[in-house]
C-alpha cells in the first residue's frame, strides 16, 4: 500500500509506535502493517521520529516536487546485496550483454507503445489515419531494432536514441489525435508542462521513476551506473533506462482519464509564463488512478500472475542476477 500525502500543511509524525498524519481535519493513524511506501509533496512536514520509524519498518519515503519528479528517496539500510552486483555492474556497462539488454528494453517500449494506440478508437478520420501511419512507422523502427549489434553500447547509443526518438515523436502524435479535441496537445512538453495531458503524464512518470529507482535499491543494484542514458551529476540514469519499457503504464492511465472526459478545470492550472500544474485534486486524482492500476494483478509475460509493482521488483532482480554473471 501506497500513502500519498501532498496537501499543504500536512504533518507525518510518530507516536506510540506508529505513524501519525495530522492535518486540518484532524489527526488519523496509519496501518500498523501493510504500507509499503508514503509519497511526500511540497508543504508536507515530516518529523525525525517518522522518518527513523520508516526506516525500521523499511516503508520508502519518496519526496517530490510539484510537478511529480523525486527529488529524494529514504529507504532502509537493509536494501540492496552483496558488492559484487555492483562489480559486476561496472562490467556488464561496457559488454556486448548490455547492448542486448538494452535493445530488448527499447524494443519492449515500441512494442508496448504499438500495442496502445491499436487500442484506440479516434474520434475522426484525422486520428485514425495518423493512428494508422504511426503504427506502421513504428512496427519499421522495431524491425530496424533487429539489425542493430555493437561491441558496447556507445557504439550504438546514437543508432538507438535515434530509433526512440523517432517512433516516440510518432507515438505521441498519434496519441494527441486519438484524444477529445479539449486534451489534444502539439508535442510533449516537459519541465513544466504546457498542457493538461502532459501536465498528468509528466506527474505520473515521475511517480513511476521512484517506484523503479527503489526497486533497483532493494535488489543491490546502483540506479546511478546508466547504460544508455549518459551518467549525469546525482542523476539514477539507470531508472531513466528501466523505466522505459514501464512507460506505457502511465500512458495508459492518463488515456482512459482524458477518454473518458474525467480531468475538470479545477484539476489544473497554468500560470503566467505558460506552464501548466496539477492542482491538489488533479494529482490526487492521477496518483489514485496509478496506484489502482499498479496494485491489478495481471498474468506477466512469464506466465506468472503479479500485480504490476510487484513484477517491476521481480524484473530487477532478474537484472542482478545478470549483473552477477558479468565478466
Amino acid at each position: 500500500m501506497e500513502i500519498v500525502l501532498n496537501t499543504f500543511g500536512t504533518a507525518l509524525s510518530c507516536e506510540n509506535d506508529g505513524l501519525v498524519v495530522k492535518t486540518d481535519r484532524g489527526k488519523k493513524r496509519l496501518p500498523q502493517y501493510g504500507v509499503s511506501s508514503i509519497l511526500i509533496g511540497p508543504g508536507v512536514s515530516v518529523t525525525s521520529n517518522a522518518v527513523l520509524h520508516a526506516i525500521e519498518r523499511e516503508i520508502e519515503l519518496h519526496f517530490v516536487t510539484r510537478g511529480g519528479d523525486m527529488k529524494g528517496l529514504v529507504w532502509s539500510h537493509k536494501y540492496g546485496s552483496i558488492s559484487t552486483i555492483r562489480k559486476g555492474q561496472l562490467a556488464f556497462v561496457q559488454s556486448v550483454d548490455a547492448v542486448e539488454w538494452i535493445v530488448g528494453v527499447i524494443t519492449r517500449k515500441l512494442e508496448n507503445q504499438q500495442a496502445l494506440l491499436l487500442m484506440l478508437d479516434p474520434v475522426d478520420d484525422r486520428g485514425r489515419r495518423m493512428l494508422e501511419s504511426s503504427i506502421k512507422r513504428i512496427g519499421g523502427y522495431l524491425e530496424k531494432l533487429k539489425s542493430v549489434f555493437g561491441a558496447t553500447v556507445r557504439d550504438v547509443a546514437s543508432e538507438l536514441r535515434g530509433i526512440e526518438g523517432n517512433a516516440a515523436r510518432h507515438y505521441f502524435t498519434a496519441l494527441s489525435a486519438s484524444l477529445p479535441v479539449r486534451y489534444r496537445f502539439d508535442e510533449r512538453s516537459q519541465h513544466p508542462a504546457h498542457d493538461p495531458a502532459n501536465a498528468l503524464l509528466n506527474y505520473g512518470y515521475g511517480i513511476l521513476y521512484g517506484k523503479v529507482e527503489a526497486a533497483l535499491i532493494k535488489a543491490g543494484i546502483d540506479p546511478y551506473v546508466g547504460v544508455l542514458h549518459r551518467d549525469e551529476y546525482n542523476r539514477p540514469v539507470l531508472a531513466y533506462d528501466v523505466i522505459e519499457q514501464y512507460r506505457v503504464w502511465v500512458d495508459y492511465v492518463v488515456v482512459q482519464l482524458l477518454m473518458q472526459s474525467a480531468v475538470d478545470d479545477c484539476y489544473y492550472s497554468v500560470d503566467e509564463a505558460g506552464a501548466c500544474w496539477l492542482e491538489p485534486l488533479g494529482r490526487r486524482v492521477m496518483i489514485q488512478s496509478l496506484n489502482d492500476y499498479m496494485d491489478e494483478v495481471v498474468t506477466q509475460c512469464d506466465g506468472e500472475r503479479r500485480n504490476r509493482v510487484n513484477h517491476i521488483q521481480q524484473e530487477a532482480y532478474e537484472l542482478a542476477r545478470r549483473l552477477l554473471a558479468a565478466k
